[in-house]
């Protein structure tokens, strides 16, 4: 039960910062904050995903070419281009390592906008602190573990922020259901999204990608959003678009929103 219940939270947490921090505030600069909450919450990054650690810089390059070229040859990550899952990812994986290095030069309106913190960056991307995460991973199953079978659980947590986003691209632009007619092939994998904390509405997302609520109808459920709220109400962040309102299917986004917004790549 504990292994069970380490894995549940290790899992949620590792999503909720991922979406929160590196995806709706780095990559899209949805709301603000202070550089003191920018620094904690980047922290709170780095611990949930631990050796599976995302540099943000990096990760926002790759997303908002992801929205530029949606499904198009240009995305660097659109399932519609490989035979399965993982083929995706190894590409996507290489294509980071590429921006982390230098290797790639990005567009300059794909870069920008991301926390400076070096020395944080520089030393979740050693081997020495991924390893050691691995370490801390490793003793935990010895320690808790009750049956073998419990350990075909531990590889996830090595890599587990790329797991949520292998989930994320492949599942939200190939299954579900669409609220938007949009250019692209986007989806809304789940009717209800815990398993990734909202980030299964891309449908929605794509619609609205500086709305810092991805779920539209009364039974699309964001936990992030509602996590983002809280911190809103305690004056923590502060939103820079109003959430998009509950829809129809199919309806033009110009009905659903209609108050300005800022651009899908600031």
């Amino acid at each position: 039960m504990a292994i069970l219940a380490f894995f549940f939270v290790h899992w949620q947490l590792s999503v909720l910062f991922q979406s929160f921090f590196q995806h709706r505030y780095v990559a899209h600069r949805q709301f603000t904050m202070s550089r003191r909450w920018e620094r904690f919450f980047h922290i709170c990054t780095y611990v949930t995903q631990g050796a599976s650690y995302l540099q943000p810089a990096a990760y926002a390059v790759m997303h908002r070419m992801h929205h530029a070229y949606s499904d198009s040859a240009q995305d660097p990550h659109s399932p519609h281009f490989y035979p399965h899952a993982g083929s995706m990812m190894w590409t996507t994986k290489d294509r980071y390592l590429d921006l982390v290095a230098g290797r790639e030069q990005p567009e300059a309106r794909f870069a920008g906008g991301a926390p400076d913190w070096l020395s944080l960056e520089w030393f979740a991307n050693t081997w020495f602190s991924r390893l050691a995460w691995v370490a801390v991973y490793v003793a935990i199953y010895v320690q808790f573990a009750t049956s073998p079978w419990l350990f075909a659980l531990l590889p996830f947590h090595f890599v587990m922020g790329p797991v949520h986003g292998a989930i994320v691209n492949w599942c939200g632009h190939k299954y579900g259901y669409r609220n938007f007619d949009s250019a692209d092939k986007s989806t809304n994998a789940l009717v209800f999204d815990f398993l990734t904390a909202g980030e299964l509405f891309q449908n929605n997302h794509h619609a609205f990608a500086m709305s810092p609520n991805f779920g539209v109808k009364w039974y699309e459920i964001d936990p992030t959003y509602w996590f983002m709220r809280a911190l809103r109400a305690v004056g923590i962040i502060t939103f820079k678009a109003s959430p998009a309102m509950r829809v129809t299917p199919l309806a033009a986004p110009a009905e659903v929103a209609p108050a300005p917004v800022e651009a899908t790549l600031v």
